[in-house]
């Protein structure tokens, strides 16, 4: 940690936020860090607000794998992925300093549309209908045509996505010490003409999750990554395995992911 004293803080810019960003922002410099306003500069970069706030740090810092992410929460309590409270400042400085803190690393997944762009996402990609008609995709495992599904979407969703959108279809909670991701369905068709797994399952790190969209039903379907969606009126061919990086956070040693889901759901 010594080495790592430049931060970066992301957040919004209104009145509220900005005056519980500037006592955080005045003891850091006071304790010999130095706050820079370009990301790429940074080797710690610390979103203030809420998870949503954390997604959109990464996102827009390019989910960097040679720096460390924090998350710090502008209420009382704490999400899953904001280690820390505005009110805990001498805590979360000092903890740098003294490096009472340990590097948390999340797996991410990659999408790739249509053989063009690739996306990071670090909770689940989310592919779902926008009219009142189902989707038809063929879902491959590597190689293998494993079924053909049909219902209102699929979310693929790395370990800490589980907790997420994943979890409120009865996908399962999954450690991220686990490199893998789950797939899940969301309002599944099955009949003696409609036959899909009908639970969730998860796949290995050196997986290929294929999705196929059948042409007469692709009727511009809902892509979601993270907490954004993505403007792509049509799309043909999802490919999506896991990620050679994984995202580095900052947590206090005796905050694991588990106590987090305690926290959060128990």
């Amino acid at each position: 940690m010594a080495e790592r004293r430049n931060i970066y803080f992301y957040h919004k810019h209104d009145e509220e936020t900005l005056q519980k960003t500037a006592s955080l922002v005045k003891t850091a410099e006071n304790y010999g860090f130095t706050i820079v306003d370009d990301s790429h500069k940074a080797n710690i970069i610390t979103s203030i607000g809420n998870d949503g706030a954390f997604l959109q740090a990464i996102r827009k810092t390019g989910f960097r794998d040679d720096c460390l992410y924090m998350g710090v929460s502008i209420e009382n309590n704490l999400n899953m992925y904001c280690d820390f409270t505005i009110n805990q400042i001498p805590t979360i400085i000092e903890a740098m300093v003294n490096e009472r803190l340990e590097v948390r690393r999340y797996p991410l997944i990659e999408v790739t549309i249509d053989g063009q762009g690739t996306f990071t996402c670090l909770n689940e990609f989310s592919i779902v209908t926008p009219i009142i008609k189902t989707l038809e995709i063929d879902v491959y495992i590597d190689e293998l045509h494993f079924e053909t599904f049909r219902g209102d979407g699929l979310i693929v969703a790395t370990p800490t996505g589980s907790t997420a959108y994943n979890k409120s279809v009865n996908g399962a909670i999954v450690d991220p010490l686990l490199s893998c991701m789950q797939v899940s369905e969301i309002a599944s068709i099955n009949t003696n003409h409609y036959r899909t797994l009908g639970s969730s399952f998860i796949l290995d790190k050196e997986r290929m999750l294929t999705l196929k969209i059948v042409s007469e039903t692709n009727d511009h379907p809902i892509m979601g990554m993270d907490n954004e969606a993505l403007s792509i009126r049509e799309v043909n061919n999802i490919q999506i395995q896991l990620s050679t990086k994984k995202l580095k956070t900052l947590k206090l040693k005796d905050n694991s992911f588990w106590e987090k889901v305690k926290r959060t759901f128990l």
